[in-house]
C-alpha cells in the first residue's frame, strides 16, 4: 500500500490577491504503509465509538436523565444543551485546529492529546452519585469527553488519504466505520452483560448508588485506553515539519483566514460541505428521534429498544464494510446518492406501516446504508481536500456536519407539534435527504 507523507522542507506560503503560492517542494511524497498498519488505524474506530454508544446514546444519558437530573425532561434538556456546547466547540476550533496541524505535519500528537482527555473526562463520570447536587460538574466532564471525542476525530478522519492509495480509501473508510459500529456494540454487550443485567451485581458493586450503572465510564475508558493502542503503535504518521508551535499556529492563522476568504478557489469542495450540512442533518435527525418514533408509534419498551439499536447497529457496520468495496469501484459520491435514495424510500415506507413487524422489515435494511452514506462521505472529502491543507479541510467538514445540527431535531418537533403526527415530523427528513442529494449531484470528485 502507498499513503502520503510532505516533505521536511520548509514550506512559505504568501496569500496574494485572489491566490495562495507554496514555495518549496511541499507536494505530498509516498511512504509505504502496511495492511497492518491500515487496520490498526481502523482500530481506533473500534475504539472511540464505545463512547457515543454507551455514554452518549444507551446508557449513562438515561441513567443522568432518570437517576441524576432534578426530572427526565430536566435531565434530557441539560444534556442536550450539554451536546450543543461541545459540538458548537468542535465545530469552531477544529478548522483552526487542523490548520495549524497542516504546517505542524504530524497528526497523532493530537490525536493523542484530545484521546487523553475524553478518557480522563469519561473515568470522572464514574463519581456522578444518583444526586441533583452533582449535576453541574457532571454535565461539564460529559461536555469535555463529547468534545474531546469529536475533535479527536477530525484528525483522525485526516490521516485517511495518507495512509490509503487512491484505489483503497473507500474501502479503508467503510472498513474503519463498520468496525466502529461493530466496537460500540460489542462495549454495549459487555457492559449489559457485566454490569448492569446482573443480580446482584458483580464485583461487589452497590446497585442502590447505581455503581453497576456508573461503572459503565470505567469500562468505556478502559475500552478505549486498550483499543487505541494498536493504532499509536502500528499505524505511522507523516512526519514534523520542523516548525515552533508558535510559527506553526501563525502559519494556521494564515492559512485558515486564506482558505476562507478565497472559497471559490475550492469551489467542489464548497459545494460538497453544503450538501453535507443539510444531508447529514437529516442522518443526524434520524438517529436522534428514531428511538422515539419507534417507541411511541410502535410502542417498543426499552428492552425492545435496545435490541432494535443493536440489531441496527449490526446491519449498518455490515453495510459500511461492503459498500467500501463499492465507493472504491464507482466512487464516493454515487456510492452516497445511493445510500441517500435507499434510505429516503425504506424510510418513507417505515413512515405509512402500521404494525410492530413492518417496521422492523424496512428499518432493518435502511441500518444497511446508513453506514455507507458516513464512511462515503468521509472518502469523498479525502478524496477532494487539497493535501497540504487536509487537516483544515476535514475541520471544515466537522463543522457542515455539526453547525446546523439542531436545525432538524427543531424541525422535526415544531411540525410533530403543528400536526399532532410524528409520522408527519418525521417525513421532513425525507426533504433533508433529497435536497443535500440534489447539492451532491454536481460535485465533481477530483481533487
Amino acid at each position: 500500500m502507498v499513503g502520503q507523507t510532505f516533505s521536511r522542507n520548509v514550506i512559505s506560503l504568501n496569500l496574494e490577491g485572489n491566490r495562495m503560492r507554496a514555495i518549496g517542494d511541499s507536494r505530498p511524497q509516498p511512504i509505504p504503509v502496511g495492511r497492518m498498519g491500515q487496520l490498526a488505524w481502523c482500530s481506533y474506530d473500534w475504539a472511540n465509538s464505545a463512547f457515543p454508544t454507551v455514554i452518549v446514546t444507551f446508557v449513562f444519558a438515561a441513567y443522568f436523565a432518570k437517576g441524576v437530573a432534578t426530572d427526565e425532561i430536566t435531565g434530557t434538556s441539560q444534556l442536550s444543551f450539554a451536546i450543543s456546547l461541545s459540538m458548537l466547540a468542535t465545530a469552531l476550533l477544529s478548522p483552526l485546529l487542523g490548520a495549524v496541524a497542516d504546517h505542524a505535519g504530524r497528526r497523532k500528537p493530537w490525536i493523542a492529546a484530545f484521546t487523553l482527555l475524553m478518557i480522563t473526562a469519561t473515568a470522572l463520570l464514574w463519581f456522578a452519585l444518583p444526586k441533583a447536587t452533582d449535576v453541574f460538574w457532571i454535565l461539564v466532564c460529559f461536555a469535555l469527553a463529547n468534545f474531546a471525542f469529536e475533535t479527536a476525530t477530525v484528525f483522525y478522519n485526516a490521516m485517511l488519504p495518507a495512509i490509503a492509495s487512491p484505489s483503497t480509501i473507500g474501502r479503508l473508510s467503510g472498513w474503519g466505520w463498520g468496525l466502529g459500529y461493530l466496537g460500540g456494540l460489542a462495549c454495549l454487550i459487555t457492559a449489559l452483560v457485566l454490569l448492569i443485567r446482573p443480580d446482584p451485581p458483580f464485583f461487589g458493586l452497590d446497585a442502590a448508588l447505581a455503581e453497576p450503572v456508573r461503572a459503565t465510564a470505567l469500562l468505556v475508558s478502559g475500552w478505549m485506553a486498550l483499543f487505541a493502542l494498536p493504532f499509536f503503535l502500528l499505524t505511522p504518521d507523516r512526519p514534523g515539519s520542523g516548525l515552533s508551535v508558535a510559527e506553526a499556529m501563525r502559519r494556521g492563522f494564515a492559512t485558515l483566514r486564506g482558505t476562507v476568504t478565497q472559497l471559490r478557489r475550492f469551489r467542489q469542495i464548497a459545494l460538497f460541505l453544503l450538501a453535507h450540512m443539510i444531508y447529514a442533518d437529516g442522518l443526524n435527525t434520524l438517529f436522534s428521534v428514531g428511538g422515539i418514533y419507534a417507541a411511541v408509534t410502535f410502542g417498543m419498551n426499552f428492552e425492545e429498544l435496545l435490541l432494535f439499536g443493536i440489531a441496527l447497529n449490526v446491519t449498518a457496520g455490515a453495510g459500511a464494510f461492503a459498500f467500501g468495496w463499492v465507493d472504491d469501484a464507482i466512487g464516493p459520491k454515487h456510492t452516497i446518492l445511493i445510500a441517500l435514495a435507499a434510505i429516503g424510500v425504506l424510510g418513507a415506507a417505515t413512515l405509512v406501516v402500521d404494525t410492530k413487524l413492518l417496521f422492523w422489515a424496512f428499518a432493518l435494511p435502511m441500518g444497511i446504508f446508513l453506514g455507507p452514506a458516513q464512511s462515503a462521505s468521509r472518502s469523498l472529502m479525502a478524496r477532494i481536500a487539497p493535501p497540504e491543507v487536509t487537516t483544515e479541510m476535514f475541520g471544515l467538514y466537522a463543522l457542515s456536519g455539526k453547525a446546523t445540527a439542531f436545525i432538524g431535531p427543531a424541525i422535526f418537533g415544531w411540525v410533530t407539534a403543528l400536526s399532532g403526527s410524528q409520522r408527519i415530523g418525521l417525513a421532513t427528513i425525507l426533504t433533508f435527504l433529497a435536497l443535500g442529494a440534489a447539492l451532491l449531484w454536481p460535485v465533481q470528485v477530483k481533487r
